[in-house]
Formats: C-alpha cells, structure tokens, sequence
C-alpha cells in the first residue's frame, strides 16, 4: 500500500526555507492549478488543494501544513524564441492575441503555435524553435494571468 499524498493547502510568492522540504518543476500550464496531486522531482506524492485556482509562479512556495516548503520551479518546455528589428510593435501584436509572453531585453518567448508563428513572419519577426524554462509576464491588474478583457 502506498503512503497517502503530503498535503499542501496554501502557497507563497516567494521562497522563505534554504532547506526546502521538496521541490518541483512544472510547465507553465502546469503552475496553474487548484486542486492536483503532483510528483514532487524526488517522485514523493504531493496532493495540492488551494482555496481558489492560483497561478504559481518561478520561486513560489507550497505551503505545507507542517509549515515546511515545497519550492516550485518553471520545467523547461518547448517555446519560440521571437526577435527582431521592433520587438515592442511585435510584442504589441503578441499582447493583441492574448498570448503568454517573456520578454526580455533582445528577444521575446512564448509558447509554440503555428498560427502566431506564420502571423510573426508576416510582421517582419524571425523565430526559432527553443526548449527553456517559460516566466512570461502576470497580468497588468495584479499577479496571475489574464483571460479576457473583463479586467
């Protein structure tokens, strides 16, 4: 018989323990969660069960209920790598489309999608095919992600 799930019940911006109690990777996707049992990287059970769907960030904490933390960190995954001459119009027409999006000095990242990519080469963007950690921006009213233009 297996040993029940370690149970975390609220969640942290930001780590507090140098000595954390397990860590995982997760996708982007993947941090975006209320009530999931994950595998924490050491392949420990971890039953998450947050008051509301959170969006988990790089350097985010689980909060056990032993006080202990579970640090969680962006997976590697496969993005786009977007540059060019005009990155702040191109990532205009990025933010236009609702589109997760990294930005960074000299390039901007975002998931990989044939449709935004053939959109990008119509704008004068060059892209190519990386497989990174992804940390795109939160939303302009707060921490989290955006889904619409109900701010």
């Amino acid at each position: 018989m297996t040993a029940p799930p370690i149970s975390a019940r609220a969640y942290s911006d930001h780590c507090h323990s140098t000595v954390p109690f397990g860590t995982v990777h997760l996708d982007y996707d993947a941090r975006f969660l209320r009530r999931k049992v994950l595998q924490l990287d050491d392949g420990r059970p971890l039953l998450v069960d947050l008051p509301k769907t959170t969006s988990l960030g790089h350097g985010f904490a689980l909060l056990l209920e032993t006080g202990e933390e579970v640090h969680v960190f962006a997976a590697p995954e496969p993005l786009l790598e977007v540059t060019g001459d005009n990155l702040a119009r191109i990532a205009w027409h990025i933010g236009n489309r609702h589109t997760p999006c990294q930005i960074e000095g000299d390039r901007l990242l975002i998931q990989r999608d044939h449709v935004i990519r053939d959109m990008l080469a119509k704008i004068g963007a060059a892209t190519r095919e990386i497989t990174e950690p992804f940390t795109p921006e939160g939303g302009a009213y707060g921490h989290g992600r955006t889904h619409s233009h109900a701010h």
